[in-house]
């Protein structure tokens, strides 16, 4: 594992850990001011720090108490001053709706290093799901 490599760990798990406390401050020093955010949320694209924040305040706003969340799988690629890393999130916890649930998540985090600082500049979070397939042509749905 080379230097960039733990670098990119370290700045990942501390990403993690600000999630799992709801620290919204720590968390967003983790990205670029200009940072553009995919989510499964609408209205599913996020750009700049302060509309990322707000979609982090809403989740963390889902919860009663901490969130659960693990990171499995997770796979780094860095270069000099560029880094991307891939994994899947287990995310967990009680809603303030009462319901005990987990959800798998899918994550793809692109960073940059500027004057010896990493940061998240692009963050990619999808869902594995199902979608209603169209029928073959000339057949119904009905």
């Amino acid at each position: 594992m080379t230097s960039n490599d733990s670098e990119i760990r370290a700045l990942l798990d501390s990403r993690v850990d600000a999630c799992q406390t709801k620290d919204i401050d720590r968390l967003m020093s983790l990205y670029s001011p200009d940072i553009v955010y995919y989510d499964v949320v609408p209205p599913l694209q996020f750009i700049g720090a302060t509309e990322v924040r707000r979609n982090f305040t809403r989740w963390f706003d889902e919860y009663d108490g901490p969130i659960g969340l693990e990171t499995h799988d997770l796979n780094i690629a860095t270069g000099e001053d560029v880094a991307f890393a891939h994994m899947l999130h287990l995310d967990s916890g009680t809603r303030k709706n009462g319901l005990d649930g987990a959800v798998w998540l899918r994550s793809t985090v692109c960073c940059h290093r500027s004057s010896g600082k990493w940061l998240i500049t692009h963050e990619h979070i999808s869902m594995p799901g199902t979608w209603p397939l169209s029928a073959p042509e000339g057949n119904s749905t009905d």
